[in-house]
C-alpha cells in the first residue's frame, strides 16, 4: 500500500529539516562520532514526565540494564508490546519514542516495555543480541504467542526481526506480529540505489550509518544474519508489517524485504508514504496520526 498525498505539516517538517541541516550530523563524521558521545553521556533518563504522570511505569533491569513496562493506571487486558528503539544502535532513546508509546497506548490499551539495550561502540552485536532474547524472555513469560508484538523503529527495528528468527531457529513459539518502522535491516549498507536515496534524505546519510553499522559489527561480517536479518529463510515468523517513507536512505531495505517475501511466498503488509522521512510515525504530523490508527489495528488484532 503506498501513500501519496503529503500534508502541509509534513512538508513544514521536511522544510525546517532542511533549513536547520539536519542531515550535516549524519554526513559529517566528526559531527556523527560527536552526536554519539553526547547522547550517551546523557546515561538513562528514563520516560518523560508527562509519561510517569498518565501512566504506570515500572523499571525493572536485564543484566542489569534497565527496561521500562508501560501501562494504564486502570490495566486491562490489552496485547503486550515489546519495543526496541531506534538510534542506529549508537544514541539513546529519545522523547519522540515515548510520546509515541503514551498515544499507542491511549489508543490500543496494550502494555507496552521497553528494553534499553547496550549502544555500541562500547557493547556489539553479540552482547546486543542475547540482551534481547534475554528482555523477551523475561517479560514474554505466561504471554500466549497469540498476544505478543514485537516491534521497532530504524536499528530496534532489525534487532526485532533477528530476535524473531532466532525463536523460530530454535523451534520456539514467535510473537504474532512483528512490525517494523523504517527499519534498518541491511548492514553491508550495498544496495545499488541509496546513494540516490542518500540525496532525497533529509535527516539520514550514508556516511554516518556506515560508521555506526562499523561500530556495532566489530569483528563480525556485516551479511551476519544478526546484523542484516533479511538474509535466509523468512517464513514461519508470524505476521510482518513495514511502514516506510520516500524520503528515507533505508526505502531500500524495506522494498528489499518486500521483494524476498514476494519469492519465498511470505505474506507482509507493507505501506510505503510518499514523501516521508525516516522514522515520521513518531513525529507529531496528520501521517503520523493515520500510522498510529493502522498500527493499533495491527496491535488489537494480535
Amino acid at each position: 500500500m503506498t501513500r501519496s498525498r503529503t500534508s502541509l505539516a509534513a512538508k513544514a517538517l521536511l522544510a525546517w529539516l532542511r533549513l536547520t541541516n539536519r542531515k550535516r550530523t549524519y554526513a559529517e563524521l566528526d559531527r556523527f562520532r560527536r552526536s554519539i558521545a553526547r547522547s550517551q553521556r546523557k546515561g538513562d533518563l528514563g520516560p518523560i514526565r508527562s509519561i510517569r504522570r498518565r501512566f504506570d511505569v515500572r523499571r525493572s533491569e536485564v543484566d542489569g540494564r534497565p527496561c521500562y513496562t508501560i501501562r494504564r493506571r486502570d490495566p486491562g487486558v490489552g496485547k503486550q508490546v515489546l519495543y526496541f528503539h531506534g538510534g542506529a544502535y549508537v544514541h539513546q532513546i529519545q522523547h519522540d519514542h515515548w510520546r509515541f508509546f503514551g498515544r499507542l497506548i491511549d489508543r490500543t490499551g496494550c502494555t507496552v516495555t521497553v528494553p534499553i539495550y547496550p549502544l555500541a561502540p562500547n557493547h556489539q552485536v553479540p552482547e546486543t543480541t542475547e540482551f534481547a532474547r534475554r528482555a523477551y524472555d523475561k517479560f514474554a513469560a505466561g504471554i500466549e504467542p497469540e498476544d505478543q508484538v514485537v516491534m521497532g523503529d530504524s536499528a530496534g527495528a532489525g534487532i526485532a526481526l533477528a530476535l524473531a528468527k532466532s525463536l523460530r531457529d530454535d523451534g520456539r513459539p514467535v510473537p504474532k506480529e512483528i512490525v517494523l518502522l523504517s527499519p534498518w535491516l541491511d548492514l553491508t549498507m550495498s544496495h545499488p540505489a541509496q546513494p540516490a536515496l542518500d540525496r532525497r534524505d533529509p535527516y539520514l546519510a550514508l556516511t554516518g550509518l556506515d560508521e555506526a553499522a562499523k561500530l556495532y559489527s566489530g569483528s563480525l561480517p556485516r551479511a551476519d544474519s544478526r546484523l542484516s536479518p533479511t538474509g535466509g529463510d523468512l517464513g514461519g515468523l508470524g505476521r510482518m508489517t513495514v511502514y516506510i517513507g520516500t524520503k528515507d536512505v533505508l526505502l531500500s531495505d524495506a522494498r528489499r524485504l518486500r521483494t524476498l517475501c514476494t519469492e519465498q511466498g511470505v505474506r507482509l503488509g507493507y505501506h510505503e508514504y510518499e514523501g516521508m522521512i525516516h522514522a515520521w510515525m513518531l513525529a507529531s504530523i496528520p501521517e503520523a496520526r493515520l500510522a498510529i490508527e493502522e498500527i493499533a489495528h495491527l496491535v488489537d488484532r494480535a
